[in-house]
This record gives C-alpha cells, structure tokens and sequence, in this order.
C-alpha cells in the first residue's frame, strides 16, 4: 500500500491588517487547533471537518499508510512571520527527508493557499517548492485549498494536483479532503500528472459577494459540478482572498482531467462576467436602523455583519464601531435583553468580569480603536458601566454546519449588559460563525430579535436558518468590504480592484 506524508499549513493573510500571525499565535489553539506534530497531529485532526481530516477517512477507507508530519494554522492577520513560517516548513521538510528513508510514495498537504510571509509574497508556493526539493520531480505532490486561495501559477506547477473548497461558508472541508484523496489515488494508478488547465480573472470578488448561499456563486459551483460530470474532470474556482497585496492575489479557475481545457474554458465563461458580482452594504447607522424596523415585524432575529472587523479576514474582532451604532439608537432599551453582539476581542474587560462576578456592575472602556486601511483609526472604545451577565472558560464544542465537533479556546469570556445590549467579549480572537460560541456566555440566539457578528459571511452557515434577514454593515475596521478601497502597490494594473 502507498505510503503518504500527511501535513497542513493554513494562515489567510490580510496585508494591509494590524498584527502579525508569529509563532505563538500558531501554538494558541484559539480559533484553530494548536500546532501539532506526527501522530499528536494525526489524532487531533482526525474526525474533524478539516481537510486533513477528510483525507485522513479517505486514505483509510483505500488502506493507505499514513506518515504524519505537522499542522500549523493560525487565526487570519496581517503577514506570516518569517520566524513562524521558517519553523512550519522546516519541520514539514524534514519529516519529508526521514520519509523517504522508509519508503515514500506521495505527499498530501492541506493548505489554505492565501499566506503571505514576511519574506515570501507566496509563502504557499515556497513550501511547495521546499518540499518538491526533497521528494523529487516524480513523487506526487497533491494538495487541498481553501476557496479564497490566491492560486499562483508556481503552486500549480509544483503541484501535481490542487483542488479547493465549493462552499462558502466552508461545511466541505473534509468533502474537500477527500476530492484530493481522489486526485492522488487517480495520479497514482495514471502514472503520471493529468493535463491540467487554468484561467485568472481579471478583476478581485469582494469577500461579501462570495457567498454560495445566494446567487451568482451559488449556481457557479452548481455549474462546476456538473461539468466535472459531463467532463471527468476535477474543477475548482477560487473567488481569492482580496486584500493580500502580491502579484498574483485574483480569482483562479483551474482544473484536472483529459477534458480540463474545455471544462476550465466553460467555467470561466460564467464565472467572469463582472457585473454580477455587486455589492449591497449598509452604514452602520443604517443597519441597525434597518434591523429595528425589520425587528417589529418578526419573532426571529435580523443578524447583522459587522465585516470590516471579521477576526476571519485579518481584523482583531475588536472594533466598536457597531456596539456604538446599537447604542446611539437604544436598541438595548427598545429590545431590552433581545440584542446581541459577538465576539468581542477584550481580554482586560473579560478579566475584569470574572473578577467582580456574575450580577455585579463594574466601569469598563470596551474595545480598541485600530489602524484601518483608511489612514485613520476605528471608532474609540466605549466607556459604559457594565453588568456581568454569565462568565465563562471559553471552552467552546461548535456543532453548526461549518466546524462540526472542533474545540474553540477562547479564554475568560463573558456575556455584559451595556444598556440592554449584550456584548460576548472574550480572550481569543474567533469570529462568531457558530451559536455555540454565544451560548457559552448564555446569550441564546434563537431568543434575539438583533445579533452582530464580527464576521463576514461563515456566519451564514449557523445563523441563516433562525434568521429573518440578513444585513451586511460598514463599520470602520482593517478589512475592506470593497477592495477598491485598500492601498494597494504590488497589485498589476491588469487586475482591476473591483469587478
């Protein structure tokens, strides 16, 4: 049976955000697994959605041998460290190197394929090309992306294969895992690479126009799967991650098989017609104000994104910018206990709560105002006498579509009244993609009639169905809603900033 290295490096890095991801933020296991090594790393990976866990139960299921390298993943930000990405790839290219003294047949690699390291503008393409060094031209290499990789033409060179996520908000992960178990499996018993063929958009998505719960996206990847069986082909489309300031950051259709060329062409034909790509995005003022008139006329809750501060695209999750909106308009006071919003990055007003206690009122300045890509920082924090609602470890089980059975560790956390608005502050940077996530401080979603979630759109995923409607708001943060807005400088003039 072949036996295949395993490993995974996963970083989606915002340019133009405030921090960086180092070595400690890919050992915190906040919002994704703490770096692990060999069978520590097997172990914690199998059984999750996590494309390394799809590959896991499809390697398996083929009586392949597995060889466990490493897996790091760190919460989106600004660039990689050179220090953090050096420690990654070095260790995944040294367990390749004793691989192959036993006897190695094909790697697999779960990337995201959106990092940017302090030194390599295309961190993913240099792992690539490190571990193709030791493992030879012949050896096949196969990896899985997430959908907002920034594909380079070198990635897909290296590589014998690559394959992405069809959702977005992501519930295929281990699906996706599981189609790079196929690409390796057809690799092996072919002999040699597929044709492969790909074509770039010539413009950037912005990330709230990406979703596959609504149109265009969603009949695109329809479209894609039923090319893939009308073809035999393996297709992806990667609608990029917009804010990494490299050459090569827009969207990437690409696909594996005899029919590849054809199949790609048709693709990219649906997929690259600009105006469909539009925007709908409301002021932050207007949002809630929307929310409050929508919030009279139904039992279920209007569920507002608060995208310029998603910790999933390189914000902090920290912002104030929507709390203050809520609090301009009394919100908490016309729906008292009924409005909510999450996750906010406070560690010092997390431990000032768990200080003082459940039912006590204690003088907090909630939030941080941030450098944004405007020049000019985010809104001030709030000073406002707070009520401890519930406390928490942070210790969170996500059970929505997206992150099924993973293990969230967010630190103190807890659930304070600012004016009848409940506010999840916590200790470890997470966007709130999950109920779970709110009912660990005890705000039950399914109970509000307003939430704000500091993301941009894996919210979807748990929150759509209880929602009446969906909101997506402008407040000042690090992440721009429009790419055009960011200031870009290695981005080629042939890549237009908005479609």
């Amino acid at each position: 049976m072949p036996r295949i290295l395993i490993a995974g490096f996963q970083h989606e890095t915002n340019t133009f955000a405030p921090s960086l991801a180092d070595w400690r933020a890919f050992q915190s296991g906040e919002a994704f697994p703490a770096y692990a090594r060999g069978d520590a790393m097997q172990q914690a990976m199998t059984g999750v959605n996590a494309p390394i866990g799809g590959f896991i139960d499809a390697a398996r299921q083929r009586g392949w041998t597995l060889v466990p390298s490493a897996w790091g993943g760190a919460t989106p930000s600004s660039y990689v460290t050179t220090d953090a990405f050096e420690r990654i790839a070095g260790d995944i290219v040294a367990d390749a190197r004793a691989a192959l003294a036993h006897g190695l047949d094909a790697v697999y690699l779960d990337l995201h394929g959106a990092a940017v390291a302090q030194h390599a503008d295309d961190a993913e393409g240099e792992l690539l090309a490190r571990v193709r060094a030791v493992v030879g031209p012949h050896r096949p290499i196969v990896a899985s992306l997430d959908l907002h990789a920034n594909v380079t033409h070198r990635m897909l060179e290296l590589a014998d294969a690559l394959v992405s996520y069809r959702t977005y908000p992501h519930i295929d992960m281990a699906a996706t895992g599981e189609l790079a178990a196929q690409l390796l499996a057809r690799r092996l018993a072919l002999g040699r690479r597929e044709p492969m063929a790909c074509r770039r958009l010539p413009f950037l998505i912005p990330l709230n126009a990406q979703s596959t719960w609504m149109p265009p996206a969603q009949a695109h990847y329809d479209t894609l799967v039923e090319l893939d069986r009308r073809h035999g082909t393996v297709l992806s489309f990667c609608m990029g991650f917009p804010a990494a300031d490299f050459a090569e950051c827009a969207p990437m259709v690409w696909g594996h098989g005899e029919q590849a060329e054809a199949a790609v062409r048709a693709l990219f034909e649906a997929v690259a017609e600009p105006t469909q790509w539009t925007l709908d995005v409301l002021s932050a003022r207007d949002a809630v104000a929307q929310a409050l008139a929508l919030a009279t006329q139904s039992d279920k809750p209007v569920v507002i994104a608060d995208t310029q501060d998603n910790p999933g695209a390189g914000g902090d999750s920290n912002t104030t910018g929507m709390l203050r909106a809520l609090l301009a308009q009394d919100a908490g006071r016309r729906l008292p206990g009924q409005v909510a919003l999450g996750m906010l990055f406070d560690p010092v007003a997390a431990e000032r709560a768990h200080a003082v206690g459940v039912g006590a009122t204690v003088d907090l300045a909630l939030g941080t105002a941030v450098p944004t890509f405007t020049g000019q920082p985010s809104d001030p924090p709030v000073n406002a006498r707070c009520t401890v609602v519930a406390l928490s470890d942070g210790r969170c089980v996500l059970k929505g579509a997206m992150m099924t059975g993973m293990t969230l560790k967010l630190g103190k956390s807890a659930c304070l009244d600012v004016d009848g608005v409940r506010v999840a502050v916590v200790s470890g940077k997470a966007q709130l993609l999950d109920r779970e996530m709110l009912r660990m401080v005890g705000v039950h979603a399914e109970a509000m009639r307003i939430i704000v979630c500091k993301s941009s759109n894996h919210f979807r995923a748990d929150f759509t169905p209880i929602a009446s409607r969906v909101l997506v708001a402008k407040a000042a943060g690090p992440m721009a809603v429009d790419p055009a807005d960011l200031p870009w400088t290695k981005l080629p003039a042939d890549i237009r900033r908005r479609p």
